[in-house]
C-alpha cells in the first residue's frame, strides 16, 4: 500500500535563509511531506514572494494565524517545520501544539531550560510528535557506531572527545549588516544567552550523548568572545565527568581559521575506540585494543539501524542532506503511528525529540553557570 504523504507547514525560512531551503529539501527527500503552507517572513510581501518562490500555495503573513487556519481546515497541515532565529522557536512550537498540529523544531529548543521543559510539557499532554533537528544523528555510521556502543563492542566506555570547529565568525561579518545569519546568531536578543555554544556546542553535545547514551553530569567550562565588539561567545571549551567514572571534553570554536565544518567524535572504551569525522560521514573508524584500525563504510555496516538510514548503495557518497532527510523520515513514520494510535515503529526511534532538547539546555545552563564562576565545577541539571 503506497504511504500518503504528510503535509507540511513551515515557519521562517524566506528568501536569503540558509536552512529553510534545507529543511525543504529534506522534508522531500524520500518523498513522505508536501510543503503545501507558510509564514515565510515576517514582512507579507516578503514572505509571499517567498512562498511563490518554493511553490508554496497557501502563504501566511503571521505565524499565529496560520496556527489557527491550518488547524481549522479539513486539507490542513500535519506538521509544521520552525526555522526561525532562536527566540521564537517557543511561541512559534507552543502555537502549533495547542492548536493539535506537530513540530519539527531547529535546534536549540528554546532560548531557556523554562521554556523548553514547557514545550516537553505540551507535547505529551498533546500526544504530538515534536522532533528536533540534531542532523548528524541522522547519519547511517553516527547510528551504526551507537550500536557498537549498546553491543559492547567498546567495553566500558572511558574517555569521550568531541569537538566542532568552523570559522565563519572569525572575523566581525555581523557589523557589515550583510550576513543575514551572522547578524541574529551573534544578537542574545535573537539568538539567546548561548552564541556558539547554543549554535554548535549543541550539536556537539549531542552527538556525544547520541553515540555513547551517556550525558555527563558535571563540567568545568569556560565561553570566550574573541571578536572585538561581539555580545555573545564565539568559543567554548569544557572538561565533562560522567556518571560511569568516564572523563570527556568539548570544544566548539565558530572563530578557528581555515576549518569548514570540523565535527568529529572519538570514544575509548576498555575494549575499543572509535572515531568519527563529519565531513567524511561515509566511513567510521573502530579500532580494538591491541588490534587493526578497522574503516568501516556506510551501505557495508550489517547493522539494522545502518540500513534504516541507507539511501544509495556503497561507494555513492550520501551526506549532510541525507541525514537531516533521516529525521523527517523518521517523523513521517512517528506522526502516522500516532495518528493512528500505534505503536511507534520500532526502526523510528532514534528520532531526536525535544526531550534531547530539554537536555542541550541543561547542558547550557551548566556551562554558562560554570563559566561565569570562572571554570568551577557546575553539576548539569537532571529531569
Amino acid at each position: 500500500m503506497p504511504q500518503r504523504r504528510l503535509r507540511l507547514g513551515m515557519v521562517g525560512g524566506g528568501q536569503g535563509a540558509f536552512i529553510g531551503a534545507v529543511h525543504r529539501i529534506a522534508a522531500r527527500l524520500d518523498d513522505r511531506f508536501e510543503l503545501v503552507a507558510g509564514a515565510l517572513s515576517s514582512d507579507p510581501r516578503r514572505a509571499q514572494a517567498s512562498a511563490a518562490e518554493a511553490g508554496i500555495a497557501r502563504s501566511y503573513a503571521d505565524w499565529r494565524e496560520m496556527a489557527r487556519a491550518e488547524a481549522a481546515r479539513d486539507d490542513g497541515i500535519d506538521a509544521v517545520a520552525i526555522v526561525t532565529p532562536n527566540h521564537l522557536h517557543a511561541p512559534v512550537a507552543t502555537a502549533f501544539l495547542e492548536a493539535g498540529i506537530h513540530v519539527v523544531c531547529d535546534k536549540p529548543l528554546a532560548i531557556s531550560l523554562a521554556q523548553g521543559e514547557a514545550l516537553a510539557k505540551l507535547a505529551r499532554e498533546k500526544g504530538k510528535l515534536f522532533a528536533l533537528t540534531h542532523t548528524y544523528s541522522g547519519y547511517p555510521l553516527v547510528r551504526h557506531a551507537r550500536e557498537l556502543v549498546e553491543r559492547g563492542e567498546l567495553g566500558e566506555i572511558r574517555v569521550v572527545q568531541v569537538e566542532y570547529a568552523q570559522d565563519w565568525l572569525a572575523e566581525p561579518v555581523e557589523s557589515s549588516g550583510a550576513n543575514k545569519q551572522a547578524g541574529w546568531r551573534t544578537d542574545p536578543a535573537l539568538a539567546g544567552p548561548a552564541g556558539c555554544l547554543g549554535d554548535i556546542g549543541t550539536h556537539a553535545h549531542h552527538l556525544a550523548a547520541f553515540v555513547t547514551g551517556m550525558t555527563p553530569q558535571a563540567l568545568s567550562a569556560e565561553l570566550h568572545t574573541f571578536v572585538p565588539g561581539r555580545r555573545i561567545d564565539d568559543h567554548v571549551q569544557a572538561m565533562l565527568r560522567y556518571p560511569n567514572g568516564a572523563r570527556g571534553m568539548l570544544w566548539a570554536s565558530q572563530v578557528a581559521s581555515g576549518a569548514e565544518n570540523a565535527l568529529r567524535l572519538r570514544v575509548y572504551g576498555t575494549k575499543a575506540g572509535l572515531a568519527f569525522d563529519q565531513e567524511q560521514p561515509n566511513e567510521l573508524w573502530f579500532t580494538p585494543l591491541g588490534g587493526l584500525a578497522e574503516r568501516l563504510t556506510r551501505g557495508r555496516v550489517k547493522s539494522a539501524l545502518a540500513r534504516h538510514a541507507t539511501r544509495v548503495p556503497p561507494g555513492h557518497p550520501e551526506g549532510y542532506l541525507e541525514a537531516f532527510a533521516q529525521l523527517y523520515k523518521d517523523a513521517a513514520l512517528q506522526i502516522e503511528a500516532l495518528d493512528e494510535g500505534r505503536a511507534l515503529p520500532a526502526e523510528s526511534l532514534l528520532l531526536t525529540t525535544v526531550d534531547d532538547g530539554v537536555a542541550g539546555l541543561r547542558f547550557i545552563g551548566a556551562v554558562l553557570a560554570s563559566s561565569a564562576a570562572d571554570g568551577q565545577w557546575r553539576e548539569i541539571a537532571r529531569a
